[in-house]
């Protein structure tokens, strides 16, 4: 598997000459974007708990898969928030070298799927256009997706990893206007800054039940007893 980049549907195949590039960049990469407002709490807790998982599922972040993250407002240059570092460190995830980042289109151009905290970031991403739709996601709205598509319909991660990963964005996307949220809230992760530890780690919480799916659909391998 290729080192990770530092720093920040109905499956159909694709071949390889079809995975080429979008939008200009190499298409042997899968960028996952994870936005939220100041890009300090809730997105740096969902990248780096993203690249944990991946990690421990597979032994490595690799495979073409690249995640980070970026703030609607984003604190560019900002460490990331002292509880929202306890909380990973609690989930023996790496905090270390993290710096904010505001949004900018470049992100979205090159991100091949976008999961957010909340519905207005993700009305924000997709108001910033570059074909953002259909793989702009809330982070919950997406694990519901992904819980109703049969693994068995995504291509094998012996096709590689980002061939399964844009498999993966296609079927949800497919999905959307049939699986609707449950109640108003149900799509949100609300901001903890400024909010005692207790209320971090119950975000941390928040954010791990529902990366637990996803990550188990991107990677084919469930969560280690």
């Amino acid at each position: 598997m290729t080192a990770p980049e530092s720093g920040r549907g109905i499956g159909g195949g694709e071949t390889a000459a079809e995975v080429t590039t979008t939008f200009g960049f190499p298409r042997d990469t899968f960028r996952i974007l994870h936005v939220s407002t100041g890009n300090v709490c809730r997105s740096p807790i969902t990248e780096r708990l993203t690249r944990h998982f991946v990690s421990q599922r597979l032994g490595v972040l690799g495979g073409g898969l690249i995640v980070e993250s970026a703030g609607t407002w984003g604190h560019e240059g900002a460490p990331m928030e002292t509880h929202a570092e306890t909380v990973l460190a609690e989930f023996g995830a790496d905090a270390s070298g993290f710096t904010g980042r505001e949004l900018l289109d470049e992100h979205v151009i090159r991100a091949d799927l976008v999961l957010t905290a909340t519905r207005d970031h993700r009305a924000q991403v997709i108001s910033m256009g570059h074909s953002a739709g259909l793989r702009t996601f809330t982070l919950k709205e997406f694990t519901r997706l992904v819980n109703a598509i049969d693994p068995a319909t995504l291509p094998p991660l012996d096709d590689g990893l980002v061939m399964r990963a844009r498999a993966l964005v296609r079927a949800a996307a497919a999905l959307r206007g049939w699986l609707l949220a449950p109640t108003v809230d149900a799509d949100e992760v609300h901001d903890p800054y400024g909010a005692p530890l207790t209320f971090f780690r119950s975000i941390g919480d928040e954010i791990h039940q529902a990366l637990d799916p996803v990550v188990t659909a991107l990677t084919g391998v469930p969560t280690r007893a």
